[in-house]
């Protein structure tokens, strides 16, 4: 629309402005914001009046009317909340305590201000808190990252409070994709996985609102990385390493990819589990009933496997979603069963597939590349093996419960292991 008002098509502009119309009153209101701005920006009234009328009747707080749209708008927007306090927006009950909120509103300017002493001072010198000003939020949508970083230090917020619109500051950065910002939260324990009021998550946020083409574009060497798409590295990075964080995360069917995500996490982690463990992994599947699931196919499988696992055509995709469900519920239980009985060997599974799964998946491939690269590749083999063998060693030394599994127990299986 933009484009077309800026080079004055009026046959494109009227095909734009009809598609707009039809499209503000089915979507998210933050999708209408972008299209309040070009519209105003290029006198569109039609357009225009559409918008306001949208974001009237929406739940979008005073503050991000104030901070993202035209003043005009703004004033029109709050003039018809006051006319219909029945709204979706509930008209002017965003503005209940004018003391409360003249704070509130210090405390933002404060933020404004890069000044997190002077936070300190006004949380203070009255009764209200981080939490009651939803800074956190506020900082996550507005601030820079020095900002972010130094108001989580004071330790004063709840990371994973909901504000009125049922978004945490980790979903409100996932909007803005700033992974500075995603990466101070995650750091002092924000939930990747936790949802917003209609399902969705920080990960799926991103997702949405990165183009594929912007995500798989390549990087030359020395030019500065996408940072959509260094979002989505970040949170996918952090649900692989925490993949049993809320279970609602893979159950949701609003979240098909991070299903596909953590079931392929948890078959590489059960794979790991069997290469080195088999016969306490085997025995820890059949208590979770993991081995009456079918497999999806991890890296592992793949390395071993000389073919995809044939797809059933005729499988619909609920019944699909069904069987994959059933793998997680069974895989997690197979790892929570190690977590409990094996906790050493399993820290060092959880660090190796952190640290190098993402980066590496050739390491399984102990055949390709150079012989120099081989060489290194059977090192880190090696060396992961050993790591293994005495984290076993030293859950056996820790529970007494390991002692009826010493005669059949396979710490001698990973000498095997280097061969495949």
């Amino acid at each position: 629309m933009y484009a077309a008002c800026t080079f004055k098509i009026p046959e494109l502009t009227s095909l734009f402005q009809r598609r707009l119309l039809n499209f503000v009153d089915k979507t998210l209101v933050e999708d209408v914001i972008p299209i309040l701005k070009v519209a105003s920006h290029s006198g569109l009234t039609q357009v225009i009046d559409k918008c306001i009328q949208r974001i009237a009747r929406s739940d979008l707080d005073d503050v991000s009317l104030d901070k993202e749209l035209p003043p005009e708008a703004v004033e029109e927007i709050k003039n018809l909340r006051k006319k219909s306090p029945t709204a979706d927006g509930d008209g002017d009950a965003f503005i209940s305590d004018p003391v409360h909120e003249k704070r509130v509103r210090r405390i933002h300017r404060a933020l404004d201000s890069d000044d997190v002493e002077l936070v300190k001072l006004l949380l203070n010198e009255s009764d209200i808190t981080l939490d009651d000003a939803n800074a956190l939020h506020y900082a996550a949508s507005y601030c820079d990252s020095k900002v972010v970083s130094e108001l989580l230090d004071l330790a004063l917020a709840n990371l994973n409070l909901k504000n009125s619109r049922g978004y945490t500051a980790l979903h409100l950065a996932a909007m803005r994709r700033e992974p500075a910002i995603i990466m101070c939260l995650l750091n002092k324990g924000a939930n990747v996985s936790q949802l917003t009021a209609d399902g969705r998550s920080a990960i799926g946020i991103c997702r949405r609102l990165t183009r594929l083409k912007d995500y798989n574009t390549k990087m030359e060497q020395g030019q500065e990385s996408n940072k959509d798409r260094l979002c989505i590295d970040i949170l996918e990075r952090e649900m692989m390493r925490n993949p049993m964080a809320v279970e609602d995360a893979v159950t949701s069917p609003l979240l098909a990819d991070d299903l596909h995500m953590k079931l392929l996490y948890l078959e590489n982690r059960v794979a790991f589990a069997r290469l080195f463990f088999p016969a306490e992994a085997k025995v820890a599947m059949q208590i979770a009933q993991a081995d009456t699931t079918e497999e999806f196919g991890g890296i592992v499988a793949a390395s071993t496997c000389g073919k995809l696992r044939e797809v059933d055509l005729n499988e619909t995709p609920v019944t699909q979603n069904k069987r994959l469900r059933s793998r997680v519920d069974a895989l997690m239980k197979t790892v929570e069963l190690g977590r409990r009985y094996f906790p050493n060997c399993s820290q060092v599974l959880d660090k190796f597939l952190e640290d190098d799964l993402p980066d590496g998946l050739d390491q399984f491939y102990l055949q390709r590349g150079t012989a120099d690269e081989q060489k290194v590749k059977r090192m880190r083999f090696c060396e992961l093996k050993e790591d293994v063998l005495k984290a076993f060693s030293k859950d056996k030394a820790d529970s007494s419960m390991f002692s009826g599994l010493s005669s059949s127990s396979s710490c001698s299986p990973p000498q095997k292991s280097t061969k495949r």
